[in-house]
């Protein structure tokens, strides 16, 4: 009995895990601590919000994805590329996924108790919470629905800096410059996949709208102001050689990605898509750690 309980848990919870798309955390939580470790250099280190930052990361994302599913189910039951995802596949129900959004919306405002005496992450939740669940609406009226998604994940540097310090400055404001425009443009790439689709159901995106040449150009032009923003807040944050060579080798990345996408070959979208922005997102966190762990050590 007690087995049997146990193993429709752990499956239960590896469906949800699969539903929000867990690994995909490591696009906006990196930035969110690199935001963070610029704070502390001038801000007092302590436990507690190092746990506030992953817990509202983790919970926020959790629920704009499952909302995200729940909006969108009947749109993934009719395209072919998603009719396996877990809601139309019958894995989880409308109910099951409806009670986790609200559970995890709950998180998130509950996790920003943790910044106390800092009031202003538990005042700014509701908002942040409502534009990152209205994303959801977004593909219905814009083709710029991309940047709606960068600019709800560009968020996290500049809550993270407001969570810790109180106020905005320009390192998390150009940080979340980086992010805005990177991760619109590998949205813009990973939805030419679905541009037949979006266009016959009149749903709005870059690639359904202009065509996907004339979007894979926008997603590369998104790109380069990506890399004239990072480098923009390597100089603004203070950074050393370090994270300089981290920018170069996203540089280098990110012409890589184009390369791999072209408009005659879109078979390796997935693996431009993960395996290419995880490792730019990481390679920034762990050349930034180092770096600011390097220079803060020769100082002293």
């Amino acid at each position: 009995m007690l087995a049997t309980l146990w193993k429709s848990l752990l499956k239960r919870t590896r469906d949800l895990l699969g539903l929000i798309r867990f690994s995909h955390t490591v696009f906006a939580l990196p930035f969110a601590l690199l935001s963070a470790l610029l704070a502390w250099r001038e801000t007092p280190f302590r436990s507690i919000d190092l746990l506030g930052i992953i817990l509202c990361m983790v919970f926020a994302r959790a629920a704009a994805m499952a909302f995200n599913r729940l909006v969108d189910h009947k749109i993934d039951a009719d395209n072919p590329r998603t009719t396996e995802r877990h809601i139309p596949s019958g894995a989880l129900s409308v109910r099951i996924v409806q009670v986790f959004t609200v559970l995890c919306s709950l998180g998130f405002v509950l996790s920003t108790l943790l910044f106390f005496p800092n009031r202003l992450p538990l005042y700014l939740s509701g908002p942040v919470l409502a534009f990152l669940l209205g994303y959801s609406y977004a593909k219905r009226f814009t083709m710029f629905c991309h940047y709606w998604l960068s600019a709800a994940l560009m968020l996290s540097p500049i809550a993270t800096w407001i969570a810790l310090r109180g106020n905005i400055e320009w390192p998390p404001v150009l940080l979340a410059a980086v992010i805005f425009f990177w991760v619109g443009g590998f949205d813009i790439l990973y939805a030419t996949q679905d541009a037949d689709f979006d266009r016959n159901r009149s749903l709005f995106s870059v690639p359904a709208i202009l065509g996907i040449p004339r979007a894979l150009k926008l997603a590369f032009y998104s790109h380069l102001i990506t890399m004239a923003c990072l480098l923009l807040f390597w100089n603004v944050a203070g950074l050393g050689w370090i994270f300089l060579a981290g920018v170069m080798a996203v540089c280098f990345l990110l012409l890589y990605e184009h390369w791999l996408v072209r408009p005659d070959d879109l078979s390796r979208i997935n693996k431009a898509f993960f395996n290419v922005n995880a490792l730019i997102s990481i390679g920034l966190l762990v050349t930034g750690a180092i770096d600011i762990w390097w220079f803060t050590s020769a100082v002293g």
